[in-house]
């Protein structure tokens, strides 16, 4: 297996596919995933002749499960060091829902030329958890729902959210895929309980309105208007005000992990979006 050091010595897991001259694109997965997320997408766009890269966040599948280091700036420092080691230029960075937030937090700062356009699919940016300048977000009690869930019988939730409203599996006249529900759950189970716990407060807590507005890049924002863990309204369309380049797709009634429910139609914007 391909790994990484992180600069604190933590092993970061990552496939690389594809020749590595063609075009690099670079997955950031969801919270409590692992880089087999993207599986439906890196063989895609293999076949298309790209470059597909996607990594384990720290404490999930594959990487260290580390006990501290589980925030924003880890993730992206953890990121920049991978687009070092593998010498990556004019990358498309594309994150889905906690993996929008670590993609957009890297962006920021990467350096010159290290990316050419990033797509964000179901992210938290611009800020998910409600306070004073953010109205609009879900209450801390949420939040703090999901960490005592995750503590006291972390498998049944993650069964649970799978099951329903990750996949819109919960809406009436849903096409239920026990295959994703168990692959989701897989996927869960084999990161560190602690490093997904302390995710919780990086994803729904972190601040990406500063990140969004150094962003000078091309920024397709896709996301489902019936998204039921990262609300479309208060998350989408504000983070596209915020960018310099940023475009909006939204997807009538699509959920949370669309990517993975409506595999075709999210495949074809973001090749789109690629060649335009």
């Amino acid at each position: 297996m391909n790994f990484i050091t992180a600069k604190d010595g933590a092993q970061i897991f990552y496939k690389d596919w594809g020749p590595r001259d063609a075009q690099p694109l670079v997955f950031h997965h969801g919270w409590p995933l692992t880089a087999d997320e993207w599986d439906n997408q890196l063989l895609f766009f293999l076949a298309q002749g790209y470059r597909v890269i996607a990594h384990d966040r720290r404490g999930h599948g594959r990487s260290t499960q580390t006990d501290n280091g589980n925030d924003m700036d880890s993730y992206a420092a953890d990121v920049a060091a991978l687009v070092a080691a593998l010498g990556l230029k004019g990358a498309v960075h594309i994150g889905h829902s906690t993996g929008g937030g670590e993609a957009v937090h890297y962006a920021a700062r990467a350096k010159p030329g290290a990316l050419s356009k990033l797509i964000l699919i179901g992210a938290v940016p611009p800020v998910m958890v409600k306070k004073d300048s953010n109205p609009g977000g879900l209450p801390i009690d949420v939040f703090d729902g999901f960490r005592k869930a995750l503590a006291d019988d972390r498998s049944q939730f993650y069964l649970d959210v799978a099951g329903g409203p990750f996949y819109g599996f919960n809406r009436k006249g849903a096409k239920i895929s026990q295959g994703l529900i168990q692959n989701w759950w897989r996927q869960g189970m084999v990161g560190s309980a602690k490093a997904h716990y302390d995710c919780i407060k990086a994803f729904s807590e972190t601040d990406f309105t500063e990140d969004l507005k150094k962003i000078q890049i091309p920024t397709l924002v896709m996301h489902g208007t019936d998204d039921q863990v990262v609300p479309f309204a208060d998350a989408a369309p504000l983070a596209v005000k915020l960018l310099a380049k940023g475009m909006l797709k939204a997807y009538k009634g699509y959920p949370h992990g669309m990517a993975a429910t409506n595999t075709y139609e999210i495949n074809r914007d973001i090749l789109v979006f690629l060649r335009s």
